[in-house]
């Protein structure tokens, strides 16, 4: 089909500043300054993604996604047809690192399919549920801030499932947030602790035993991956689910760490594995008898869209409340029509491709490169 051709691909770098810094163990943003991936075809279709660099977990910036996709990735896509998908794996696989780059073309690529046969990708990648329970993460604060934070999502948009960034100071503060939680809510939420590789074995063993009666569902990265033996040691008493994040972004890194005895779940991100890489980890997940969780890499609403669209599109992935809900913490965003999570709920689009309509006035107002 020469009009699935791919004529040009188009690296646009954007800033859209936070109402307030997200923090957790390994750094805080205060702006997202993503990239906007597109894809153009022979036939006028256009594809589109979000990169989020994150330096401090993958070594990406803003300007890196640019010039890699500008030198190297846009280079090696034009020509090719949407339908090669298993060719670009190959042509930029020769590059290595780049995870989020590499992620939005791949789902720039299935917007692109997803508009030629006119159906939702979605539907395209098992169309299992039509939307996902939303999971809202709180950031570092004081216990009073983020009980007052969770009762927001609770009261605006029906959330009862949070991720507690923790992994700062484990015998004060961090499980004092937990508890003041547990106590305010009851059983009337769930919560689950995300520690960012910040807390040694030790250090994260005494703090899952003084949280012991609060009910936690998870625990996510609560110390360092290459800390190999305390991390196994740590794992095997671990009461809940342990959930590998940063250290297992590829599906070589996931069997490692399950095989390894370093977790026990894995967090799929769309952001790092975009749509197509996101499914061989989660298709090696559920052959190991792993849970998954669909994490969230702070996305804007582009990235976010595509996390509920492979979230509510595989059976296990809509088990558990995909985190969807960083967006909020945004002062705008590109999309025309603003996502909404009602119930506690965010519905996957329905419109062909990914469904995305950016706002352009928003859009010539963010980019940076202008």
């Amino acid at each position: 089909m020469s009009d699935l051709t791919i004529e040009s691909v188009e690296a646009i770098p954007f800033a859209i500043p936070y109402r307030k810094a997200l923090r957790f163990a390994s750094g805080e943003v205060r702006t997202a300054e993503h990239v906007l991936l597109r894809v153009r075809t022979a036939g006028g279709l256009l594809g589109q993604a979000e990169a989020p660099p994150r330096p401090y977990t993958y070594g990406e910036t803003q300007a890196s996604i640019v010039a890699v996709v500008d030198q190297l990735f846009g280079p090696a896509l034009v020509g090719t047809s949407a339908l090669d998908r298993e060719e670009h794996r190959a042509r930029l696989s020769r590059t290595v690192g780049n995870p989020t780059a590499k992620a939005a073309l791949d789902m720039a690529v299935w917007d692109v399919l997803g508009q030629a046969l006119r159906q939702p990708v979605h539907r395209l990648l098992g169309g299992y549920a039509d939307s996902l329970r939303v999971s809202h993460m709180l950031g570092f604060d004081r216990p009073e801030v983020m009980v007052a934070e969770a009762q927001r999502m609770i009261d605006e948009h029906g959330i009862t499932t949070f991720k507690v960034k923790v992994g700062q100071q484990p015998y004060t503060l961090d499980v004092a947030v937990v508890r003041a939680l547990r106590e305010e809510f009851g059983d009337d939420v769930e919560l689950y602790v995300d520690g960012n590789r910040g807390w040694t074995a030790s250090e994260s063993a005494r703090a899952l035993a003084e949280m012991a009666d609060l009910g936690l569902t998870l625990a996510e990265e609560l110390n360092p991956a290459d800390d190999v033996l305390g991390r196994r040691w740590l794992v095997q008493q671990c009461p809940v689910p342990f959930v590998a994040d940063e250290s297992a972004t590829t599906p070589a890194e996931v069997t490692r760490e399950v095989l390894g005895g370093s977790a026990t779940a894995v967090s799929v991100k769309t952001a790092r594995t975009g749509f197509s890489e996101s499914q061989r980890v989660l298709h090696l997940a559920e052959g190991l008898g792993v849970e998954v969780v669909m994490g969230n890499q702070i996305d804007g609403q582009v990235g976010t869209l595509c996390s509920v669209i492979f979230g509510a599109a595989h059976r296990s992935t809509s088990r558990r409340a995909g985190e969807l809900s960083n967006f909020l913490d945004m002062s705008d965003d590109l999309l025309a029509e603003p996502l909404t999570i009602t119930g506690g709920r965010m519905a996957a689009p329905t419109e062909p491709g990914l469904g995305l309509r950016l706002d352009e006035d928003k859009l010539t107002r963010y980019r940076q490169d202008r």
